[in-house]
């Protein structure tokens, strides 16, 4: 969610430096994750493509796919979820949303924002002493790759991070009455307004 430069500022005030500063660093490192977990999800595309041509024309399937797709999985979800969250595209209850006031509506975007960063705190507080615990200890996943599982671990802190920052970046518009921009063009809306 960013403001919007074509329509400009609403009634109720222009965007603050600081907002505009952390809404660009947000889109910045909320997009890198993105296309990182974009790629991650074309190289499980390949490598089970791949899998399964080996195990069935060749009847030599590699062991280790699986398990990699598995842990590319976790990739995948922790690095788009905050991208996923700044465009409103997390899961809803439109029906309820839609016959609220702009007020209501409001209300429901900030106590959304307020739970969803409440979350990401946790993903930070439990996926970083999960990750030092697992570092500290030397754990190795099981299976054919033993991969040390703080490799797996800190993508929960780094996820969180990113949902953090995007939680207060819609918690920060929604209080000052700015515009929000999900994803496409056509879906611009005040943030009274918002899904």
């Amino acid at each position: 969610m960013r403001a919007s430069d074509k329509h400009g500022s609403d009634a109720k005030g222009a965007e603050s430096r600081a907002l505009r500063i952390l809404s660009q660093a947000v889109t910045y490192l909320t997009g890198g994750a993105m296309a990182l977990s974009a790629a991650a999800t074309l190289v499980c595309l390949i490598l089970i493509g791949w899998s399964v041509v080996m195990r069935y024309f060749f009847n030599a399937a590699p062991v280790w796919v699986d398990e990699l797709v598995g842990h590319l999985l976790v990739a995948i979800v922790m690095l788009a979820v905050a991208q996923t969250f700044r465009r409103g595209e997390q899961i809803a209850v439109d029906i309820l949303v839609e016959r609220l006031t702009a007020r209501g509506k409001r209300l429901a975007m900030l106590w959304a924002a307020l739970v969803t960063g409440l979350v990401a705190v946790v993903l930070v507080y439990s996926g970083w002493t999960s990750t030092v615990l697992a570092h500290t200890l030397g754990l190795v996943t099981e299976g054919h790759l033993e991969w040390p599982v703080w490799w797996l671990m800190i993508l929960m802190p780094l996820g969180g991070a990113l949902l953090l920052l995007a939680a207060i970046e819609t918690a920060w518009r929604v209080c000052t009455h700015q515009t929000l921009e999900f994803g496409s063009p056509n879906s611009e809306v005040a943030a009274g307004d918002a899904p």
